[in-house]
């Protein structure tokens, strides 16, 4: 016989999960994150394909999408205390002839993002000259700051960057939070990717000497026989000898004919006109690269006017404010970028850009003027290093302060 419990007036009914209203507002909520997660996920599972290729961050995917979920306070390194440091690095490139890995390029970005209202976003950019004379991390070595990313990078992947971070670092007196690289195919698909860049000049630019330089003759490469101008007779090298009284001479019997490169660089004598000029990749390269008849230091015053308009148009085709942009950028420019930043750091960059995106950059060289931070020494002092550059004063005091007061 079967028993009924029978029905109380008070009971409630038995809803379905469904029709809970609790329960459903609690699930829906659930929903949303999930999707969240799942579409911030997928995007950021698309972004970390393209940012992998340049990022040598030790981060993981998942610290990734953690990082890009609502409410993660999630910030960059210096970015709490208002001033973010990044070395900016060019060199030809990994296994290119000619010191691939040497950073002939170096400058520090330092970026001041608003911290609120009333604020004013600010930035700098200082050109450090690639033969200053530094001391190499963790050895005893000497040798000029250009030279100091190649040691690292014997010691591993990534060393580096973090090298040359280090050396800045005591350089500067700032942390270098990140640092990136970019080589010689990478800075002509950026050119051209925007563009172009547009540079003024006052008078016309011609460089005649430095993408036509003889070298001994050989059957491969350097076959054309450089002629003397003024002779007009083939030119030559010459070994030369000390005498006991100390005077060099040259010896007639090693002397070697000389040739030019069958493959001339930026058309071997490269010229600007005077005014306004839109460059491609390659024409902003050789214009970024000349020095012969010039200097390093005023190169990296064209280097610095060059970045200038490529940040200008980069806001222009508003690149910089759209992150799917930029991973497509960064994409088409492959293997010829490396940064340590992570993919959530990358992306957190371009959400601060609004907050410095309009600040006037100031700009900056340190060079051997009479007003400068460096002078060249004696080469008796410093046999066999070469033309060296070193801090007046023989520490970075003066150019700490210079940091300190920029931007």
């Amino acid at each position: 016989m079967r028993w009924f419990r029978k029905k109380s007036a008070t009971d409630k009914p038995v809803l379905p999960v469904s029709a809970d209203p609790k329960r459903r507002k609690r699930n829906i909520a659930l929903g949303i994150v999930a999707v969240v997660v799942i579409l911030g996920g997928l995007g950021l599972w698309k972004a970390g394909a393209l940012v992998g290729k340049i990022s040598l961050g030790n981060g993981s995917f998942f610290e990734d999408v953690f990082k890009a979920l609502p409410g993660v306070d999630a910030k960059l390194d210096g970015e709490e205390e208002g001033r973010i440091n990044i070395a900016l690095l060019g060199m030809r490139g990994e296994h290119v002839e000619g010191g691939g890995l040497l950073a002939d390029t170096i400058m520090v970005l330092s970026i001041h993002p608003k911290q609120g209202e009333g604020d004013q976003s600010r930035a700098s950019l200082v050109s450090i000259p690639r033969d200053l004379y530094v001391t190499v991390p963790d050895t005893s070595d000497k040798q000029k700051i250009n030279a100091v990313h190649f040691y690292g990078e014997e010691k591993g992947k990534g060393k580096g960057m973090e090298y040359m971070k280090r050396i800045l670092s005591e350089v500067t007196g700032q942390p270098i939070h990140y640092a990136v690289t970019i080589n010689f195919k990478g800075f002509t698909d950026l050119v051209d990717a925007l563009g172009g860049v547009t540079v003024h000049l006052d008078q016309p630019f011609e460089e005649g000497v430095q993408f036509r330089e003889p070298k001994v003759c050989d059957p491969y490469v350097f076959t054309e026989p450089a002629i003397d101008p003024t002779t007009k007779q083939q030119m030559y090298e010459y070994k030369y000898y000390t005498r006991k009284d100390g005077t060099r001479h040259a010896s007639p019997s090693a002397a070697y004919p000389l040739c030019y490169n069958k493959d001339v660089e930026c058309g071997g004598i490269f010229k600007l006109p005077a005014g306004d000029s839109t460059l491609d990749g390659e024409t902003a390269l050789c214009y970024a690269r000349a020095r012969a008849t010039s200097n390093d230091f005023e190169r990296a015053k064209r280097q610095q006017e060059v970045i200038k308009d490529i940040k200008a148009r980069m806001l222009s085709v508003g690149t910089f404010t759209d992150f799917s942009r930029i991973n497509g950028l960064l994409d088409s420019l492959g293997d010829n970028v490396r940064t340590d930043m992570e993919g959530w750091e990358m992306k957190r960059m371009f959400e601060l850009y609004p907050r410095f995106g309009d600040a006037e950059l100031k700009q900056k060289v340190l060079d051997t003027s009479d007003e400068g931070l460096l002078y060249f020494p004696d080469k008796d002092l410093y046999p066999g290093a070469g033309s060296i550059i070193l801090p007046r004063g023989d520490n970075y005091d003066r150019i700490h302060e210079l940091f300190r007061s920029l931007p």
